[in-house]
Order: structure tokens, then sequence, then C-alpha cells
């Protein structure tokens, strides 16, 4: 939060001592209380309670129920490359963990949470869940605890809020005076307590004097108001709000309802291309976004700007109103369609990374593009579908890249580029989750798409190639690996490269080449493949270069230089937030450390390296080939270390944040 915490001393008591009586502990109350900031508080207070963390799983942003599970996996660090139901394996991830689960904003899919805290609880005795919501979840171990407005008595919270939310929005008022003070309490009942709508009301202390705010708020009418969406008990915030609403200008106004259709915190640049048009022109856009966020109708989070939920629910009303709803949705699903447009492009550049980070970023906006386009315009559905197949698969999101991609298959569209990229994203994602079986399937038919594809280019034959030769190679088949692979870079390949699928060929071919013992091939091509990569300033490919250097180095008995290739890879993959690449990496680190006699820090990366596989969920921790080796790696570290003093390190590491364990890890500094 932004803002410092004000009261709710009790409140806070009163959860905390709730959490060690009962399982599940829901805060209900109206929009604006102050829901959310309680947990947080709570969250941050308990932390130290619960061995294996506090997560939190913000649900405000959800607008059907189909997004919600795979919402929660992300929250708890779940990126489960397999094809069960999301559900089972969050159970499973759960399981024996002592796990202080948060979830935030439940009203927005409460059916859906009622079932889903359900499993939990049963699967993982050591969860508690906390969740906040409008309305209760209903269920017979809810212990519900009602979050009331701040006390609006002389000298009670809600003026605390008032008088600090004040000092820092108008440090030239004074409440010092009697007048002063008992006009700013009148202020604070006149609102109820609300702590949201104290807020809206001291961001306006800048414009207008506190008889001024005053005044307007006792004569407001709500007549503009639909009481579908704001209730008459949420009298006071409706009217703070739309008291906002209308001392806003005009253009502030439009946007405030134009930015509404975002799904997260929003970017300058995003603003400015999905709402301007009209009166609102581009070049005003920063400056009314800095004016909404001095009147608390957005809060700054970085470079970006986030407006809480109930104030988006305003903003979408007006929308609706203007009757611009529509056309601000399909403004941006094609803005966010091009934003995917071109990270695709630029994913062979130095700025590959931030195209990432950009997508990670922009997740919860680029699943409503997908959405719409999927029931509004199915041609731009596929497109963008298949162009989120260097992103997704990569960062974890497997689930959701097959739901959507089936999705946008099932269209009726005909065969094209489109269709073709389409099915290689869906057969890498099928082979990431370890269904060979379908994503064999699917790769054959993406080779005959990419036959009878009208464009005929290179890049679709190349696509089929890396689907099919992933497939084998992960499925045991290091030869029919590098068969697809070699043929269509020796057919189709192109100096300069065509782009990601060419590069992603050369490195099934390298791993085949390796995995069939015929390594200098590999190390020769894991050289060329880094040049090349480097003359780029990608990553990707890159630290798939270092790992067989790395691999490699190892087999022929040269640990120190396959600890640095390791490390280059690690912090690569870190960079990409890749998780199935950082496992990769540890492993190789771990052999790496074990091979030069240090058996201790090989229990940590190897601890570490388990941690992240279990995120996961692979069947398989990574290609057949190095299951053996990696027991070999375990023993030589056991036999350094001696087994008491390896099983201590490695439960340790094993038990530690991920996050902490993998700082450790990449603590000496790649040289290459």
């Amino acid at each position: 939060m932004t803002t410092t915490f004000v009261g709710r001393g009790s409140e806070l008591d009163t959860v905390t001592m709730a959490l060690t009586e009962h399982r599940l502990v829901t805060l209900t109350g109206g929009g604006g209380v102050g829901k959310s900031r309680l947990a947080l508080r709570v969250a941050e207070r308990v932390r130290g309670e619960y061995a294996d963390g506090v997560w939190w799983a913000d649900l405000s942003t959800l607008y059907d129920d189909r997004l919600f599970t795979a919402t929660v996996c992300d929250a708890v660090g779940l990126l489960d490359h397999n094809p069960r139901a999301p559900i089972d394996g969050l159970c499973e991830w759960l399981t024996g963990r002592q796990v202080l689960l948060v979830l935030d904003c439940c009203e927005r899919v409460l059916g859906s949470c009622l079932h889903l805290v359900g499993e939990l609880l049963s699967a993982a005795p050591q969860l508690t869940v906390l969740a906040t919501s409008r309305k209760p979840l209903a269920t017979r171990c809810e212990h519900r605890i009602e979050v009331a407005p701040l006390s609006t008595d002389d000298g009670g919270e809600a003026m605390r809020l008032f008088r600090e939310r004040c000092a820092t929005a108008a440090p030239g008022v004074s409440l010092n005076s009697p007048v002063a003070s008992e006009v700013a309490s009148g202020i604070c009942r006149r609102l109820e307590g609300i702590p949201l709508a104290v807020e809206l009301a001291c961001a306006r202390l800048r414009e207008s004097s506190l008889a001024e705010i005053a005044e307007r708020l006792d004569s407001r009418l709500d007549t503009l108001i639909d009481e579908t969406v704001w209730p008459t008990r949420h009298r006071a915030l409706r009217t703070a709000i739309g008291w906002s609403h209308e001392l806003c200008d005009p253009l502030e106004r439009l946007l405030w309802a134009r930015l509404s259709v975002f799904h997260g915190p929003v970017e300058e640049a995003d603003a400015q291309s999905v709402c301007a048009g009209g009166p609102l022109s581009i070049r005003t856009i920063p400056r009314l976004l800095e004016r909404l966020a001095d009147q608390s109708v957005l809060q700054r989070d970085g470079t970006r700007y986030r407006m809480l939920d109930t104030v988006r629910e305003y903003g979408a009303m007006w929308l609706d109103e203007l009757g611009e709803k529509h056309a601000l949705t399909q403004l941006h699903a094609a803005h966010f369609a091009t934003v995917v447009e071109q990270a695709e492009a630029g994913w062979l550049s130095d700025r590959q990374v931030e195209w990432y980070a950009r997508i990670s970023d922009s997740h919860g906006d680029v699943r409503a593009a997908l959405d719409h386009l999927i029931a509004e315009d199915p041609d731009a559905a596929l497109d963008m579908a298949g162009r989120t197949g260097l992103f997704w698969p990569c960062c974890g999101h497997l689930h959701e890249s097959r739901d959507y991609l089936e999705r946008a298959l099932a269209l009726d569209i005909p065969e094209g580029s489109s269709r073709t990229r389409a099915l290689w994203a869906l057969g890498i994602t099928l082979t990431l989750q370890g269904d060979h079986h379908n994503a064999l399937r699917v790769g054959e038919d993406c080779a005959l798409a990419a036959q009878q594809d009208t464009d005929r280019t290179p890049r679709s034959a190349l696509f089929a190639a890396h689907t099919l030769g992933l497939t084998h190679l992960m499925a045991g088949r290091p030869q029919a690996a590098y068969d697809v692979s070699d043929h269509a870079l020796v057919v189709y390949g192109t100096s300069p490269p065509a782009g990601a699928p060419q590069l992603c060929c050369m490195v099934i071919r390298i791993f085949a080449q390796s995995a069939l013992g015929r390594l200098d091939e590999a190390y020769e091509g894991a050289i060329a493949l880094r040049s090349l990569s480097h003359e780029y300033g990608e990553h990707w490919a890159r630290s798939y270069a270092f790992h067989q250097l790395a691999f490699i180095d190892l087999l022929r008995g040269r640990p120190q230089v396959a600890e640095r290739h390791a490390r280059a890879m690690l912090a690569s993959k870190h960079n990409l937030n890749d998780n199935l690449g950082i496992a990769l990496a540890l492993d190789l680190l771990t052999g790496a450390n074990a091979a030069q006699g240090n058996g201790i820090r090989a229990a940590c990366t190897s601890g570490t390296g388990l941690t992240y596989w279990r995120m996961l969920g692979h069947p398989n921790r990574g290609t057949p080939e190095l299951s053996e080796i990696r027991e070999q790696w375990e023993q030589q570290a056991r036999d350094a270390a001696g087994t008491n003093a390896y099983n201590r390190a490695f439960l340790d590491a094993l038990h530690e944040d991920a996050e902490q364990g993998l700082a450790v890890a990449l603590q000496v500094p790649p040289t290459i």
C-alpha cells in the first residue's frame, strides 16, 4: 500500500486471534471499508507464524470463474507442468505445508472460492485461509468477522485518518482550531467513517476548503447512481465517489471511465493508446493521470497507476452510461494484441528480457483481450493466442496457455500462418505438461498445417519442426528429435535467422546431439548458438547453449568451467523469470559443486532446485538423460560432505524460501 495504516488495533488483535482458532476466517463488509488493507496488515503481522509463508491472491481483476484457480496457483508460486486439473495440483502443492493463503475480493468469484477452499482445507491440514469478501463464503467452517467503518466520535479513528491524509494532501490546511476540527469531524460522520470515502474527501483539500467540502457533501443528490450497483447501505461511499467524480473536470471524468476497461495496473503508454480519442488527446493523458492520482482516484504503483476495485466499478458504470463500453473493450483488446505482436517481433533482440517482463506485467489485460477477441474476432484471437507461445509456456502459464489455444483453435478459421503458429504453441505447451501423446498429435497437425500454409514461410516449417523435436526429445527419442530439427534447419534455415523458431530448432538439435553422445558436435553447436545469441542480445537460446556447455563440461571432467556456464544460464533464466530453466540450471550447478568436492554447496543448490521442480510439478525433472547423472552428482556430494551434513544442508535449502535460495546460488556472478 502507498499510504500508512491508521487505527484498527482491536480488529488486528481479533483477526490475529481468530486465525489461531479457525482455519477459514472471512473479513466481510461493504466496499471501501478497508477489508483488504486490514488483511494485508494481519498478513504482515503473522508472517513469522507460518513456516512455509503467507501467500496473497488478488481476485479483484477477475471477471469470471474460469481463471480463478490459475490465479490462485500463480499467487502461491505453483507453475504446474502437468496436464492434471489445476485444483489437483494446488491441493498436492499445499499438502504438508504450513501456509496462510489470503484470498482478496472473493465476492467476484464466490461460488468458485467456496469450492476451492473446501477442497484445499480437506487436502492440506496445515493450511489456513484468510478471505475478504463483501459477502460471506457461507461454508460451515467459516468464521466471519464484519469489518465496521472507523469510529466517527471526536478523536476517533476516522478523524485520525482524516488528519493524516490531510497532512499529506494539503499540508497548509490546519485542523487545530475548534471550528476546523468540528467541520472535519462532521465530514467523517457524513461519510460514516468509511476509509476510502474519507481519503477521497481529503484529496479534495488541495482545491476546496473544509467548509466547501462539508457543504457539497450535505447538498449532493445521488440521482444518477444505479442502485443495483451501489446499494443503499453504501450511500456514504457512493456519495464520496460520486462527489469526487463531479468535481473532476470533464476530461478527468472521461479518462476515469475509460480506464475502467483495464484489468491491472496501467502504464501511461497503455492509457494513451486505449483511452485517447474525441476530446481526450494523447498529449493530455499523462497530466490527467497525475491529476487523478492526486485526487486518490488512482494510486501510483511505481511507473504505473492502479485503480481500486470500488472506484473501477464506478468508472465502468459511467463508461456504460456514455455508450462507450464496447468500443473501449475493442480498443483495449486491439492494443494488447499489438503489444503481444511487438513482443514476439522483439524476441530476437536485446529487448527480449524487457518484453518478457512486459507480457508478465500485463497478464490480466492480455487474458481479457484474448477473451474478447475469441468472442468477437476469431482471426485476431488465433493470431494473438499463437504469439503468446514464446512467453506463457516459458513463464509457467501452461494451463492458461492450453485453455486459450484450444479455444482459439476450435474457431472456424482457414489454414494459414496464424493457425500453424497456434498449433506450435499448443504442442510445446502439451509437451511441457508431460502430455506427450497429445503433443505428438498436435505436432503432426502443425507439420501438416505448415505444408498447407498459404504463406509458405520458413517460419511455419521451423515452428512445426520445433514442437515435434521438443516432444521427441522430452519423450526420450533423441534421434527423432535430431532428424526433424536438423532437416528443418538445413532446408529452411536462413542467415540472418528467421526469428525465434530457427533458434528454437538449433536448441533442439544441440540437445539431441548431446543425448546421442555426439558431444563434439553438440559443444561446437552450443558455442555457435551462444555467439549468435550474443550478437542479437537475446537470452533464451543463449541460456540453453550455456546448459549444454555446462553439461558437456561436467561429462568431460571440467567442473570449474561447467560452474561458470551453469551460473551464466542461471542468471539468464532468472532475468526471464523462467522457472523451468532455473531448475535445470540449479541441477547443473549442483553437479559442478559436487564434482569439485563442495558437498555442502551442492546440497544447498540441490535443495533449492528440488523446490523449483516441485513448484513446476514436472514429472521428469527435465530431459530423460539427466535422471541417472543427477543421482551420481548427489552421491558425490554426500561422499564429500558426509551424509548427516549433506542432509541438514539439503533440508535447510529445501524448506527455505525459493527466492532466497536462488539469491544464494546467484551470489557468484557469471564471468563469461
